[in-house]
């Protein structure tokens, strides 16, 4: 079976795209015990030794066919993130206008940049925050980075990143946010805090589609890299070799950013048993919890089943986006995701609260989020201002921190330039004609319920633990 699986997977590595110098250089990060030791100028300084050797190996010496508008490896192109006022690729901080309240640092997702979570960045700085946005090791540069990374460098950047929030902040209270597999990587953090008294715990935690369940495959996506060990295999090293027009997340992904992700996944596990063993789950921060009931990247039924299932009553709560049953595709959803929530939700009482934010079959597009409270049997329903557009039938993993007005994503796009507006464009035409798959346009790529996100956050900063 297994020569088979390897027949299959070196049979593809042939009939998939050829690869270019985005998928051939890696840069040169800091490793994690050089991650460690580093402060924030230090880290910079390496950040930026990271971009020039992009612009020089790759950017410089792209031949003529790559040179194109939809390619952000071009320096010519509009979607060049060197073009750009502000190249949100990069680490960042935010700092308030008056002294600090606290302090938040921000982690992105796997093939992700700090990009994705700077609008939830600028909403702690308005409310008195510094807010640290940290670039995960292999990512913001080119897909290649993430063939050479180990999971532990980013947790070594998480580290720093708390470490120059803390400095900045004065000691004041700390959150963290997390999204996709930096959601893993905040658990991870706040594992780390409750063994070593030398780091500083994080007063809340705010996970936005974690990544906290792993499939049976991806557990083994390993081995579907073994043929690239033989140069005419190279390409087996990758689950997708497409083209990169975002200028601010990879659309390539190779087999070892799957792999260190599913390592970093079960590790947090493991430390979850442990904790719970202890019994120090009880010192966990409140975790606040985002989450699409429809998610084709992460297991929702996972956020449940392998993390709030085993929470003690302290101030947790997941809130969960469901299905927009007022849609027009809802006639053609799949039979297993008619009613997500009822299947994914268990039976209350339960030890954490949940908000379910939902709209009524067959009635008018308005939108309530009920709260059941923790240890509670009677939601609490409160209607919203905002509504699902017409033509979502559901919100998505890359969907959540992501408002309308995002001008990449959104679908009420701002004026900010970046070469495209992914949020808006309509995939209708001739099948074969576009250098992406019209799929991936369909996917709801900013969240109509932002608004609402934000509420929630704000209201940890006031509601005792």
């Amino acid at each position: 079976m297994l020569v088979t699986v390897l027949g299959v997977r070196a049979y593809d590595a042939f009939r998939a795209p050829p690869l270019k110098l985005w998928h051939t250089v890696v840069p040169h990060e800091l490793d994690a015990k050089a991650i460690d030791a580093a402060d924030w100028p230090a880290w910079l300084a390496a950040e930026d030794q990271v971009f020039a050797e992009v612009r020089t190996n790759v950017v410089d010496k792209l031949p003529a066919e790559d040179r194109t508008k939809a390619n952000r490896y071009f320096a010519g192109s509009r979607m060049n993130p060197a073009q750009l006022t502000t190249d949100w690729n990069r680490s960042y901080e935010l700092m308030p206008e008056g002294p600090p309240r606290g302090a938040v640092v921000l982690l992105h997702g796997l093939t992700d940049s700090p990009y994705s979570l700077r609008h939830v960045a600028a909403h702690y700085r308005t409310l008195g925050f510094v807010a640290i946005g940290m670039r995960m090791p292999g990512h913001g540069t080119v897909p290649a980075a993430l063939t050479a990374v180990r999971w532990e460098e980013w947790r070594a950047a998480t580290r720093l990143a708390v470490r120059h929030a803390q400095t900045l902040a004065g000691g004041k209270p700390l959150h963290i946010v997390g999204y996709s597999n930096g959601g893993a990587l905040a658990l991870e953090y706040a594992f780390d805090a409750l063994a070593d008294p030398g780091l500083t715990r994080p007063d809340q935690l705010v996970l936005i589609s974690p990544m906290i369940g792993i499939t049976s495959v991806a557990r083994f996506a390993g081995v579907l890299g073994w043929p690239a060990v033989f140069p005419p295999f190279a390409k087996a090293a990758w689950l997708d070799i497409v083209p990169e027009y975002n200028p601010f997340k990879y659309n390539s992904f190779p087999v070892n950013g799957a792999r260190q992700s599913s390592q970093l996944v079960r590790v947090v596990a493991a430390r979850l048993a442990s904790a719970k063993d202890a019994g120090t789950l009880k010192d966990l921060p409140p975790v606040l919890t985002f989450q699409s009931a429809l998610d084709a990247t992460v297991s929702t039924l996972a956020v449940f089943d392998s993390l709030y299932r085993y929470l003690p009553n302290r101030g947790h709560e997941i809130v969960l986006f469901d299905r927009n049953w007022s849609a027009e595709a809802s006639a053609l959803l799949k039979t297993s995701n008619e009613n997500p929530v009822s299947s994914i939700v268990p039976v209350a009482p339960r030890l954490y609260a949940v908000t379910v934010v939902s709209n009524t079959p067959g009635s008018s597009d308005a939108v309530t989020a009920s709260t059941v409270r923790a240890a509670a049997l009677r939601a609490e329903p409160l209607t919203l201002v905002q509504s699902f557009p017409a033509n979502f039938y559901s919100l998505s993993h890359v969907a959540l921190p992501f408002p309308p007005d995002d001008a990449l994503y959104g679908y009420l796009p701002a004026p900010d330039d970046f070469g495209l507006r992914l949020g808006i464009v309509s995939a209708r035409g001739e099948r074969d004609s576009l250098i992406v798959n019209a799929e991936t346009l369909m996917r709801a790529s900013s969240n109509p319920f932002f608004g609402y996100l934000l509420e929630k956050i704000d209201a940890t900063l006031i509601a005792p633990p």
